[in-house]
Order: C-alpha cells, then structure tokens, then sequence
C-alpha cells in the first residue's frame, strides 16, 4: 500500500481488534487494523460465540419441538435436518463478517489482510497468504490477538474425531456419544448442542464441581440441570490419553484422588479445558514485551513495558470474554487518543447459553467469605414467577448479594430462562453502586420474568411479595 504510516496499527480483527480500529476511525486517527484469517471478526464471530449461539439456538428449538411443545397443545414430529442448520450458522456469521467490512470502511479504517508480527519500535511487518510482506509504521501498536484452545497431553486435535471447539460447531453427524474433556462454560454449550440433537454425551472433568469461578450453589443448580436432561458427568477425573481411529475414539481416564483407569468409547472427544493467550510469533522480543508463564502479556492500564505498545483483550489477564475485549479496546484507543477511559472488571457479566441459561456478575458467595465480608442474600426462584409458570419455564432462580451494611449490590446470579437478557440490568445497577433496595423499589412490568430481579432484591431484606 502506498500509505504505510498511521497513528494506530492493531494486530488482530477479533471483538478487541475490530472495535478498537473503528473507535480509532471515529476519533479521527489513521488506523490499520491486521488481520490474517479471511474474515474479519476473529475466533468469537467465525468460530466461537456467534456460530455457537446458531447452534444452541437451533438445537434448543428442535428439542422444544421433540418434546415440549407437545405440553402446551402443539403436536409435531420434528426431523433433523443438520446440513440445513449448518448452512444457516454459517449463512448468518457470514453476514455479520460483511457488517464489520462495512464499519471498516465507513471509518476510514484499513484491512491489512495477513499475519502481523512487531519487527521493531513503531514497526509492523505483514505476511499475506500468497507471501507478500508489507511494512507498516505506527506510532500505536494494540495487540489484539486473541487466544486460542489449550492443549492437553495425550489427546491430540486432529479435527476429525478429536476436536476443539471450532470442530465441534462443523461435525458431519450426530455423534452416538460424544465425550466433552471439561466442564466449563464452552464444553457445556457444546456439549448441550448435541445432546439436544440426540448424542448421549459425557463430560469429565478435572475438579470436583464443573464451571469453576461460578457461585457454588448456582453451579450445583445448574449441574442437576443439565443431568435431568441426560448429561452424564465424571468430576474428579483425570484425562490420560485417548486414541482415534477411523470409527471413533478410545479415551482412558482415571480418578484424580487414585483408583481404577476406564476407558470410554466414543464417536467423537471434545477437548475443551480452556483458551490460552495467542501471543506466539508476534515479534514481542524486538521492543522488549515478555510474556508471563501462562502466556499472557503483563500491562498497567493497557500499556505495556514498550512505549507505544498496548494489549488488550484475551493476551492480557482478566475474563477471556469478548464483551471484556470490546470494553478494553474502547478504553485502549481512548487512553491513546488522550481521553480518559477506565474499564471495572468486576462489572463484566459472565453468561452460558444453554437452556436454561445461567447469568452472573459481580462477587460470588465464596469470594465474599474469602475476603471476610458481611452480606446479606436475597433469592427468588422462577418457580413462583409468573410469567415462567405461564411459558412452563420455571427452572432455576435469581440470588442477589448485598452489603450487610451500605446495602451496595456486591454479586447477582441466575439461572434461568432467557437470563442473558436480564443480566444487564443489574450490571447497570452496580456500576452506579445501587443498593438491593434500589431495585427492590423499582417498578418492573408485569407479568415478566424481569420481575424475579425485583423480588430477589426485595428478598434481601426479607419482604419478598410472590410465593
């Protein structure tokens, strides 16, 4: 390109990157944003939560359909059709692809297709796929990379029978039995995908509970759950190999605190023990940016030990979210741009989308003990919601923590339908530091599920007013 000199060069097109060069565009700096796949939106959009959220979408539609609509007077036979559901995910990220090129383009933002790596200060180098190189000069270089699938000894990815999570949004089939290595947020979502479709599915798992950092009595709900509808859970087991061949995977394991190794055949094996920092190759070494043990890039308000290198999102410590990459890309570029930008990370909501869905932000009951502080609970359960019981959706509940003092909301989490939703609410609560009664007072429509965010709130104090 005949223009290589800009304010502000990000590596990586993901949630963190993409908005990053488009708040950039719109304070009016000259931005480039690099990107090697050949779509913009990184793992998130192409192979992560958008396709995901296709997935859980459809099979969850399928499953009411397979059984509970029959309960509210509506008889169908319902047959599957995966090519069809496969050709819709991928129909649907592939418009949102050309939604982000299109805010490109109308912030004057530069798509540098290609890998990025750092050669020097105020130095990008750019690798396209035909081997191409181009050299770009930035006073601002934002890492944005992102992160990719942890590995795990023994079981290799091959994408055919053993797969990460982006093979587990394409499998051909539905797998008789599919075996998730992890019981955390993405191996559940995945995992209830198929067995919604039909596969017997086994999760093990290392610790003794799943979704850790999740409110204990939440993950205890949300376990039994996720068993009632045929989730088999092995807690306390420790993967030691697994073996592919043409028709499927022999995967052993054994009981952490000692015993007896199983072996457990399965069609297909998804591992899904976590993400790792993507901050390989990226020619960090040349300014002088090392990287912790685990990978991550250590940074003090997004800046790094390199002047004029930043980080954000998934590289640096904090919930590998994409909505956390967004809010650090948005600060990032306005630290950069001489605004002030601050991000809470104790006001980022964590979500799972199955059904039902399970929601949460701020501290847990755990935390609160840990640190020796007085609280004080409040819980509703959907039970007595009326619009859940109307919709025979009435599965899980809302526990809102207060201070036992100031009354300030410190931790909600729900379990629920359509949770996702309603989450926000209270993330807008806390980030103006209302107190339980803030809420309790505030008047929510009726009837909605909404509600149960009231009376949880109202429970903290205990005048709770639906049975």
């Amino acid at each position: 390109m005949a223009e290589t000199n800009y304010d502000i060069v990000i590596i990586g097109g993901g949630p963190g990157g993409y908005n990053a060069a488009i708040r950039a565009g719109q304070l009016g700096l000259r931005a480039a944003c690099v990107e090697m796949r050949v779509t913009l939106g990184g793992t998130c959009l192409n192979v992560g939560c958008m396709p995901s959220k296709a997935l859980l979408h459809a099979s969850d539609l399928f499953a009411q359909a397979s059984g509970e609509f029959a309960t509210l007077g509506i008889d169908v036979a319902p047959k599957l059709n995966l090519p069809q559901m496969m050709k819709q995910k991928s129909e649907s990220v592939g418009a949102l692809t050309k939604g982000i090129e299109f805010l490109f383009k109308k912030n004057k933002v530069d798509w540098i297709r290609g890998a990025g790596k750092i050669t020097g200060p105020g130095k990008v180098e750019v690798t396209a796929e035909d081997g191409a190189v181009t050299t770009l000069s930035a006073r601002n270089i934002v890492i944005a990379t992102g992160s990719e699938p942890a590995s795990l000894p023994g079981v290799a990815v091959d994408q055919t029978r053993i797969v990460d999570s982006t093979g587990a949004l394409s499998l051909p089939e539905v797998p008789g039995h599919l075996v998730v290595i992890g019981a955390g947020i993405i191996g559940l979502e995945l995992g209830s995908v198929w067995r919604r479709l039909g596969a017997k599915v086994t999760v093990v798992e290392f610790l003794d509970r799943i979704t850790p950092g999740m409110d204990s009595e939440l993950a205890k709900a949300f376990q039994r759950a996720l068993t009632k509808q045929g989730m088999v859970f092995k807690l306390g087991a420790k993967v030691t190999g697994a073996t592919a061949s043409k028709k499927g995977v022999a995967l052993t394991c054994e009981p952490v605190a000692g015993g007896g190794a199983e072996t457990l055949d399965a069609d297909y094996v998804l591992l899904a023990i976590g993400r790792r920092p993507f901050t390989d190759n990226l020619g960090l070494e040349t300014v002088g940016v090392e990287t912790d043990k685990r990978g991550f890039i250590p940074t003090d308000h997004f800046r790094t030990s390199a002047d004029g290198v930043w980080a954000i999102g998934d590289v640096i410590l904090g919930p590998m979210l994409a909505h956390k990459a967004e809010e650090d890309a948005v600060a990032c570029v306005e630290l950069i741009a001489g605004k002030y930008a601050h991000v809470d990370y104790n006001l980022v909501p964590n979500v799972v989308y199955t059904a039902p869905e399970v929601a949460w932000v701020g501290k847990t009951e755990e935390q609160l003990k840990a640190e020796g502080r007085a609280y004080k609970a409040g819980k509703f359960p959907f039970t007595a919601n009326s619009r859940a019981k109307i919709n025979h959706e009435t599965e899980g509940f809302v526990k809102v923590l207060a201070d036992a003092v100031t009354d300030e909301v410190l931790g909600v989490h729900m379990m629920g339908p359509q949770v996702s939703e309603m989450i926000g609410e209270y993330c807008v609560a806390m980030a103006f530091r209302a107190a339980s009664e803030d809420i309790a007072r505030t008047c929510h429509p009726h009837p909605t599920r909404s509600e149960a965010l009231r009376q949880a709130a109202m429970g903290v104090e205990g005048w709770t007013m639906q049975a």
